[in-house]
């Protein structure tokens, strides 16, 4: 299950970008939500000049279900 409704959709990696991005904002202090921002914009530069189109729909598969993870793990603590 995705963290937030819509995850299916996502196709490009500016919606994935601007995806995970709102799954940060469901997190529970400020200093979680900044280090998560903080790594989806390393990681979002990292893989930004990645043009093999399996490889882009392999890693967005991958951050959706590191998103569910992440916001499985915050849920559980409180």
């Amino acid at each position: 299950m995705a963290p937030l409704p819509g995850a299916e959709l996502i196709q490009t990696p500016l919606q994935l970008y601007r995806y995970l991005l709102r799954c940060c904002r469901q997190l529970p202090t400020k200093g979680i939500q900044e280090y998560y921002k903080h790594a989806v914009r390393q990681s979002f530069q990292v893989h930004s000049d990645e043009d093999n189109s399996e490889r882009i729909q392999q890693i967005i598969k991958r951050a959706i279900e590191d998103a569910d993870w992440i916001m499985n793990k915050y849920r559980k603590q409180n």
